[in-house]
């Protein structure tokens, strides 16, 4: 099949799971071009500057699958891979939150309605973990689309899914009364449109509803994780609401509210997944580090992206971080370089001035670089740790059900390459 013959041509010619990751000259890991700063720059000149934020993303990702296309024939984007279940996702998040207090349901909605659901990135990640999961474990008389064990196991999967979506949305509306911001996701933001009230106590019910989601899988152990998520996302929030001057500028404090606050629920929803599918406490500690470092790779890139990006490509405010106080791995890394600007950190930005200041520092600096250089390496991580996952057996690829269509490992012929494309593809999405 098409996709074993990548694998093999992979595992030939490259360093395992690197396919998309890999170092070599022609594959680096959006690898900023050279710039020359001058000291003068102000904000304008500084998004000038670094504008190639996300257009470069998707103008690399689609020279990849260019210069891939010999290879595989065709282009795998992760997101088209689980089109049609993201679709049942959707409209099953929608039905979720369906309440009799029309004033709550709209708040409840307002973020699961069409054209607004978002990237539905961790939708995605958990779908095709599901498929590269269930592989190993299904026997060639279970893989057929139509089998009821294998529909019953792909539905308590989705679920997690949907609980993780739920709880996701949830953080938002909290975060963004916190905040104060007025846009999400390129429309005003809940809070913004019918007050902080309605948003938080809209963020409440759609914890409630993950809650009943989630009690119904009837697994203490999954239950166990997804409850430590929401422990975590507070405990995030409020180290990121409390720091003291040497905590904002710590590169180990901000790498642990970054795994609270993001990588957390990928994590333990990875490992839920996993756990559902039957598989060993060893490999559903592979999926759990999966998740882990490819959600911290997403957050560094996204703290990267509100320097780099646009309001429109971002869907809401660029520089929000630096100007609510929150000080991110690029300014991390800068500070190192440049000491006094812990001095213009220490100060606070609510002086546009000190904006400009830090701004001009991180220009000068190497920070966009080494962010990017940090988020590669948790890549490379959550890589290393597919390249553990137990592979499945290429012979199975010509088995068919009796309703004559493909089973799932004619379409994925491995766990690795799986999840190689989950990992490449989402890292240059978002």
């Amino acid at each position: 099949m098409l996709f074993s013959r990548i694998s093999r041509i992979r595992r030939a010619g490259s360093n395992g799971c690197r396919w998309f990751l890999s170092q070599k000259p022609h594959l680096q890991f959006l690898s900023p071009p050279a710039y020359s700063y001058s000291s003068t720059h102000k904000v304008t000149g500084f998004r000038e500057i670094f504008s190639w934020g996300l257009p470069a993303l998707h103008g690399f990702r689609h020279n990849i699958h260019h210069q891939s296309s010999s290879i595989v024939e065709e282009q795998n984007d992760p997101f088209s891979l689980v089109a049609d279940e993201l679709s049942i996702v959707a409209n099953r998040l929608r039905s979720m939150v369906v309440t009799e207090v029309p004033k709550l349901a709209s708040a409840a909605e307002y973020f699961f309605k069409m054209g607004v659901e978002g990237k539905r990135f961790r939708p995605t990640v958990l779908l095709l973990m599901a498929t590269a999961m269930n592989i190993s474990i299904l026997e060639p008389s279970l893989r057929g689309p139509g089998d009821a064990l294998t529909k019953e196991l792909r539905a308590r999967q989705q679920r997690i899914a949907e609980i993780t979506e739920m709880i996701h949305v949830a953080s938002l509306l909290h975060d963004d009364v916190l905040d104060d911001a007025d846009t999400r996701r390129g429309i005003g933001s809940l809070n913004f449109v019918m007050g902080n009230k309605l948003a938080v106590l809209a963020g409440d019910f759609l914890l409630s509803r993950a809650c009943v989601a989630l009690a119904s899988l009837k697994n203490t152990e999954v239950v166990s994780l997804l409850a430590k998520v929401v422990e975590h996302l507070v405990t995030g929030e409020t180290m990121q609401m409390t720091t003291t001057c040497e905590q904002r500028c710590s590169m180990e404090y901000y790498m642990q509210k970054t795994y609270y606050k993001t990588a957390s629920l990928i994590s333990n929803s990875c490992k839920a997944i996993a756990l559902l599918g039957g598989q060993t406490a060893e490999v559903a500690m592979l999926a759990y580090e999966y998740g882990k470092n490819l959600g911290l790779a997403y957050q560094l890139m996204d703290d990267i992206l509100d320097f780099t990006g646009t309001s429109a490509s971002l869907g809401k405010g660029s520089l929000s971080d630096i100007r609510h106080g929150i000080i991110t791995a690029p300014i991390l890394f800068a500070m190192e370089e440049f000491p006094q600007l812990r001095e213009v950190v220490d100060r606070g930005f609510d002086d546009p001035a000190n904006v400009d200041l830090a701004l001009d520092y991180l220009g000068k600096s190497r920070g966009i670089q080494r962010a990017r250089e940090l988020a590669k390496k948790h890549a490379n991580i959550a890589a290393e740790a597919i390249d553990s996952l137990p592979e499945s057996n290429d012979e199975d690829d010509q088995v068919t059900d009796k309703s004559g269509a493909p089973p799932i490992k004619a379409h994925y012929s491995n766990v690795e390459l799986q999840c190689d494309l989950l990992l490449s593809g989402i890292i240059f999405q978002f």
